[in-house]
């Protein structure tokens, strides 16, 4: 990862970046939005130097290289059966209210997240479950043990309740 000696020099490492790829096209970077760095490769140690000089020469900001953070991930081994989640927030007027029920079990490697809608009976409307899946997408972008990013599991609602004012 690359970044600038002089904080407040982002903008000017990113401009001679592009101009240098566009130059270079062996030369390689790209910003890293999970990791929030902005990663380089090239041919070899002698390539990032001559790129490195060349931000200084032709750019006027100097720069470190770094090792980039490794964007470890968390999942699961066992199945929750019943996880319970109620939202409950009333200030003066109409409040916000959510309940919902789930069951969390672990996917093989590489299987990603899967959502699954098993409701019967309109306990939670269906209006209300993309509210439910984008919770809980949220939550498991940031982890539950650790902070970082869950994956490969598949959370499954099956009950829940709901307020006809405050939901």
């Amino acid at each position: 990862a690359i970044i600038p000696k002089v904080k407040g020099e982002e903008d000017k490492v990113g401009s001679g970046l592009h101009t240098l790829h566009e130059e270079d096209p062996t030369f390689i970077y790209k910003v890293d939005p999970e990791i929030r760095q902005t990663v380089v490769s090239g041919q070899g140690e002698l390539h990032l130097a001559i790129i490195i000089r060349r931000l200084k020469d032709k750019f006027g900001v100097d720069v470190n290289l770094i090792e980039p953070r490794i964007p470890f991930r968390e999942t699961i081994k066992g199945v929750a059966e019943d996880v319970e989640f109620k939202h409950k927030k009333q200030s003066g007027g109409r409040g916000q209210y959510g309940h919902v029920h789930i069951k969390i079990e672990p996917r093989k490697r590489g299987e990603g997240f899967e959502f699954e809608d098993a409701v019967v009976g309109g306990v939670v409307p269906g209006k209300f479950i993309p509210a439910v899946e984008r919770g809980v997408t949220d939550t498991l972008e940031h982890g539950i043990i650790a902070g970082y990013r869950v994956i490969d599991v598949k959370v499954t609602l099956f009950d829940g309740s709901y307020h006809d004012v405050d939901s």
